[in-house]
């Protein structure tokens, strides 16, 4: 008994809601319950842009290039301060995130970077199609001490980067690191540049035919009759120099925070 008059109870009270509604449409003029609608629905759109802007925005740092260039170095150096005692060869790729240790002892809340170390061995160069697809941004170290005897087959694989289909749809910006510049006999950035562009110029004219796995055929290298320059790709490409022995890593740092907002 108890349960029906509560059901009662309950009617009346919708009822009653459901004519004060009506009521209320009643009174508004169909220009206000137009603009009420606007509203509400422009909000929901703006909402849902701000939930999809924040999901596709990425913190991944990905650092490649030749076995032997200094990769491993440079992500104990971004994540420790520390060079871990010299040359380190990975196998597997080195995956962290965190703040940079020269940030950490700032104030405030600061956004965390995911840097991703992948394996230089020809071999193991498949892992980087792993992680392209969510960087913000590459890193291609080359080794500035060793780079002539390593200039094709370091050109070859920046080709490949260059030429990726997320780095080219996604026109994910790509920093050069010049690494190793402590030493005396190191390669000045410039120079390294200009023989990579000469490289890079020689393979896009004998590579007649790419694999669609790689870019699409409406994307090509440079600007057809003219000697490759980096300044003509889809994507940005910097250059810098770097010494991760020493710890100088501030043109790294700088490229990472440009692209990854504290």
């Amino acid at each position: 008994m108890d349960f029906e008059k509560i059901e009662t109870e309950v009617k009346i009270h919708v009822q009653k809601w459901v004519g004060e509604a009506q009521l209320l449409i009643q009174r508004t003029s169909p220009a206000q319950l137009y603009v009420a609608v606007a509203v509400v629905v422009f909000t929901m759109l703006l909402l849902i842009l701000i939930k999809l802007f924040k999901r596709k925005t990425s913190n991944t740092i990905v650092l490649t290039g030749l076995s032997g260039s200094g990769k491993t170095i440079l992500f104990y150096q971004l994540r420790d301060g520390s060079s871990h005692l010299g040359t380190v060869t990975s196998m597997e790729p080195n995956e962290g995130t965190f703040v940079l240790h020269s940030e950490t002892t700032k104030k405030g809340k600061i956004k965390p970077v995911h840097i991703v170390d992948v394996p230089g061995h020809s071999r193991l160069r498949a892992k980087l199609d792993e992680f392209l697809p969510q960087a913000a941004g590459v890193v291609f170290v080359v080794d500035a001490v060793e780079f002539l005897p390593n200039c094709r087959a370091a050109s070859e694989y920046l080709y490949e980067v260059l030429t990726a289909a997320s780095v080219v749809k996604r026109k994910i910006p790509l920093l050069i690191l010049c690494n190793k510049v402590d030493k005396v006999t190191a390669h000045t950035k410039d120079f390294i540049r200009k023989q990579l562009e000469k490289e890079i110029d020689k393979l896009r004219t004998s590579r007649t035919a790419v694999s669609e796995a790689d870019v699409t055929d409406e994307y090509t290298l440079g600007t057809p009759g003219e000697a490759f320059a980096f300044s003509q790709c889809h994507n940005k490409v910097v250059i810098g120099e770097a010494s991760g022995l020493t710890g100088e890593i501030s043109q790294l740092e700088d490229f990472i925070r440009n692209l990854v907002k504290p």
